[in-house]
């Protein structure tokens, strides 16, 4: 296991002296009320002010901080936006603050290979911008896709509303330039989606900066489809919202993104907009987007339109211009924003589950909020079975915080035990590094510990994070608890590791 390095007493006047030969003033951020900006990132239920910051521009500078860490012993933390939703970026214990949201170039565009290359700070929604005009674009786009940027995405293994379709950041990544943790400079992969040897290129994304700093990522670009389509379908029961995503996909249908919001969202969604874009009673809607050639994706909508009504929707909506389907798009990714309008406080868990258990998993989830107390807003990645359930509550209530994440806790274990996953794209970080064992057995922990420490000797890249450690985990005591999941809910607390869906 790789012990989290001793940082007692680090001399920070020394370090920034040292920072400040090597880097220009505007890249070093020292004060106080500066160093509050960083104290948490999209997960603001951890919180730890880091004692200094550096925002490098280019490769030169990462590896000469880099290397300064490994001469002095000194811990460190790569950001990128601040946008992530696990506690991966955020500096719990000390450690220097390597923030890239500076490092915002485009390297080169190779459009006849269908390639771009950018600096991690480079925002999601850039990427597409800037190759629009020749008819491509870039496929991964989280809904925070236009302040998230490249980095983090790497670093999470970021994935998006079209991940059903077109896969995660890792199916889109080609080459990476990365710094190690003790300054050198390397690369990962190459100009081909596939090369020969070991893919380290594929170890290091989704790997929460505990492998070190990208600097230089190469992504595949696409055409842009010829057609797209957008429906929407509103139901009067999330069950039968989960059956039509069965239905379809059981169908040979393939759409670009399959997206559920309860009715909670819904209402949210309609406030922010100030008009009633969805309609407020259902219990969820199901948007679906179908893309490709026109006759494909025009057989594929009527064929889509048929099971829906099949499973229950009570009415289907058809965009029928690239506004309109922008505007449908637009209430999904505003869906946090409208949540967090209502409760400035709330907490987002991220598991996964097989489409097959969304159903039960949902029920289980809403009998769930009401053992505890605490409302939950569910929205989500429905056609691979991602949930993003919101636990909403009132910061200043005694004992909430813990209610919160033991109810967190409880819904990621239904999680597991229906054969699903404790994240699907926002990483484990610091908010879930205490289940990981839920998940892997410790030959697999210790495995990985083994590859982190080929590329880190000494654990001082994002210490503490990713993997459960004693001090912050104790024995991880919740690790055998299950939960019986039944149609209408949960039933008692079994013993057994796994547990069946009735």
């Amino acid at each position: 296991m790789v012990d989290t390095p001793s940082t007692l007493c680090l001399p920070w006047k020394r370090i920034e002296q040292r920072l400040r030969r090597i880097l220009p003033a505007r890249a070093l951020v020292a004060k106080r009320q500066e160093l509050l900006t960083y104290d948490s990132d999209g997960l603001t239920l951890h919180r730890h002010e880091p004692p200094l910051v550096v925002l490098p521009e280019t490769t030169e500078q990462v590896a000469a901080i880099l290397r300064c860490c490994h001469e002095l012993g000194v811990p460190f933390v790569a950001r990128g936006s601040g946008t992530g939703l696990s506690g991966g970026a955020v500096v719990e214990q000390e450690a220097l603050l390597v923030v890239t949201s500076r490092m915002r170039s485009v390297l080169a565009l190779d459009l006849e290979n269908q390639r771009i290359t950018v600096q991690p700070g480079v925002v999601n929604s850039w990427v597409t911008r800037a190759v629009s005009g020749e008819g491509f674009y870039y496929a991964p786009d989280p809904s925070s896709q236009v302040v998230c940027s490249i980095g983090g995405n790497v670093a999470e293994n970021a994935g998006g509303v079209h991940c059903l379709k077109y896969g995660v950041t890792s199916n889109h990544v080609l080459e990476l330039e990365v710094v190690l943790p003790d300054g050198q400079i390397t690369r990962l992969g190459g100009s081909l989606a596939e090369m020969p040897g070991l893919d380290l290129r594929g170890v290091f994304i989704g790997s929460e900066g505990t492998l070190g700093i990208a600097t230089a990522i190469t992504l595949r670009l696409l055409p842009q489809p010829q057609t797209v389509e957008v429906l929407l379908a509103d139901f009067s029961a999330m069950e039968a919202a989960g059956e039509a995503v069965r239905s379809v996909t059981a169908a040979a249908v393939l759409p670009a993104g399959m997206e559920i919001m309860d009715n909670f969202t819904i209402n949210a969604v309609d406030d922010l907009f100030g008009h009633d874009e969805y309609p407020r009673d259902a219990a969820a809607v199901l948007l679906i987007e179908l893309d490709g050639r026109s006759e494909e994706v025009s057989a594929a909508a009527e064929h889509t339109i048929d099971l829906c009504r099949l499973a229950g929707a009570r009415s289907i909506r058809r965009a029928r211009s690239e506004a309109d389907r922008a505007l449908l798009w637009k209430g999904r990714k505003s869906a946090f924003a409208a949540v967090g309008r209502i409760t400035p406080t709330y907490y987002v868990q991220d598991g996964v589950v097989p489409r097959s258990a969304l159903p039960a998993v949902l029920a289980a989830i809403e009998a769930l909020s009401a053992r505890y107390k605490l409302p939950v807003a569910n929205v989500f990645h429905a056609g691979d079975g991602n949930l993003h359930p919101l636990i909403l509550y009132d910061a200043s209530s005694p004992g909430v915080l813990d209610r919160v994440q033991e109810l967190g806790a409880d819904i990621l274990r239904l999680c597991i035990d229906a054969g699903g996953s404790i994240t699907g794209e926002h990483g484990v970080g610091s908010d879930k590094r205490c289940y990981l064992d839920w998940m892997f057995s410790p030959e697999d922990l210790a495995t990985m510990q083994r590859v982190r420490r080929a590329f880190d000797p000494e654990g001082r890249a994002n210490p503490g994070k990713l993997f459960p450690t004693p001090r912050s985990c104790g024995e991880s005591a919740r690790r055998a608890r299950s939960l019986t999941i039944y149609r209408d809910g949960i039933g008692a607390d079994v013993v057994p590791e796994t547990v069946e869906v009735f």
